[in-house]
């Protein structure tokens, strides 16, 4: 419990603060949630809008088509208008980035360090050449 507090003071990173939540519970009106649980409000004016994530605060873990409500790109959610989704289209994925997940080049030291060799059309600068 105590931890939890100290989160909620302190801890903007890891949840949202006492502020954001006193702000939410009196001036903002929930408006849907995302598969992840993610909640987006809005303000009772309608000027601003806003998400509560669930576990990590993390930009890239909301969906493109909440992403384009946040910035006010289109003025109805997801759920008002849903999209339809394309044959072609890859399912959203958060910043792999740290993870095993993330891209790796050939010549990564992950990917064990060795770069292919150069075909020969390239010429090494040495300096007082």
């Amino acid at each position: 419990m105590f931890v939890n507090i100290i989160k909620r003071v302190f801890g903007w990173w890891h949840v949202a603060t006492i502020g954001t939540t006193i702000y939410t519970k009196f001036k903002g009106v929930k408006v849907g949630e995302d598969a992840h649980g993610n909640e987006y409000y809005t303000s009772k004016d309608g000027k601003k809008r806003w998400v509560i994530f669930v576990g990590e605060i993390e930009a890239s873990n909301i969906q493109p088509d909440w992403h384009a409500w946040l910035h006010k790109i289109v003025d109805y959610t997801p759920l008002e208008k849903p999209r339809t989704i394309k044959s072609w289209e890859k399912e959203h994925k958060p910043n792999q980035t740290g993870t095993l997940g993330a891209y790796s080049p050939s010549g990564a030291l992950s990917e064990g360090g060795v770069r292919k060799g150069t075909t020969g059309d390239y010429e090494a600068w040495t300096p007082g050449s």
